[in-house]
């Protein structure tokens, strides 16, 4: 059950759109990355994502395999969303901790071991 919700950086300078469906679970990935920066993903189609405000404020990192483009705010540095890169590029992540008025309680965690990849 897709549904229409907005979020950002925590500054608010990058906001965007996305059609996301939430009840499926989250990814919880334990690679060096993701659980420095305590991520929660969850996959949409790259047409899903709408960026509204911000998106000059945007930088890109990449890292291991970097198939994956993670896009953090330069002001605040919070990551709302990455992108795959390749045969990965239909794809976006939205770390859905930067979903406005988010309930993470409600939320199905999908543990993945991104650690041994």
């Amino acid at each position: 059950m897709t549904e229409q919700r907005t979020g950002g950086c925590h500054c608010g300078t990058v906001r965007y759109e996305v059609e996301i469906d939430l009840t499926k679970p989250v990814i919880e990935c334990n690679c060096s990355h993701c659980q420095a920066k305590g991520l929660l993903l969850s996959a949409v189609p790259s047409e899903n994502l709408v960026i509204s405000e911000g998106e000059g404020n945007l930088t890109e990192y990449n890292f291991n395999t970097e198939k994956i483009r993670h896009f953090f705010c330069k002001t605040c540095g919070v990551q709302p969303f990455a992108r795959g890169k390749g045969d990965a590029a239909a794809g976006s992540m939205i770390n859905v901790r930067t979903i406005d008025d988010i309930d993470l309680d409600s939320l199905t965690r999908l543990p993945f071991d991104g650690k041994s990849r």
